[in-house]
């Protein structure tokens, strides 16, 4: 039976480091299909306004082109963890619609749901540092990132290095997943 883990968290949290040292250190061979991967499968002009707003719209509300492409992000998840692979995928679970989306594809399977936490001043000081992030993009985020959603996992990335956060998320795929089925039946 496949594996998929949904990492949560707002913009520079720490997300694809997590994936990344998932990666790493898990023994058998996951996919990253993650919101960035996605993403970037868009025409060059759609990462400039106004066609930028179309894709992510505001903190709160995608636009109407991220609607379409994350759904499909969710049912492409779905799809290859269908045929045996195990997917790793990071998201920015700030449209409840998603959550709902994912909660039905997912409640039946082999799936997890991990949420990042760190505190505010961590997350825009990172955005600072790494100079290839909207500014203000996690300020936006933070108080909606978590409304609808409950975890199987939660790691607070401030607290942990990427590598101690992978060996928690392991760990913790030794017990069925149960975020999605309560996310399900709300």
């Amino acid at each position: 039976m496949s594996t998929i883990i949904f990492i949560n968290g707002t913009s520079s949290s720490g997300k694809t480091t997590l994936l990344k040292a998932l990666q790493n250190q898990l023994h058998e061979p996951y996919l990253d299909m993650g919101i960035d991967r996605f993403i970037w499968m868009l025409p060059k002009r759609y990462f400039d306004r106004p066609l930028w707003d179309d894709v992510l719209g505001n903190a709160h509300h995608s636009g109407p082109v991220g609607l379409t492409l994350f759904s499909g992000m969710h049912h492409a998840v779905a799809a290859a963890a269908s045929r045996g692979n195990n997917i790793l995928a990071d998201h920015v679970f700030v449209e409840k619609a998603w959550v709902d989306e994912c909660a039905n594809l997912f409640a039946a399977m082999n799936a997890y749901l991990i949420g990042i936490r760190c505190p505010l001043e961590v997350l825009e000081q990172r955005e600072r540092d790494r100079k290839d992030r909207t500014l203000g993009q996690a300020r936006a985020q933070f108080d909606i990132i978590h409304k609808y959603t409950t975890y199987d996992l939660e790691v607070d990335t401030s607290l942990l290095t990427p590598e101690q956060c992978a060996k928690h998320v392991i760990e913790r795929l030794k017990t069925p997943p149960i975020a999605f089925k309560q996310l399900k039946s709300k």
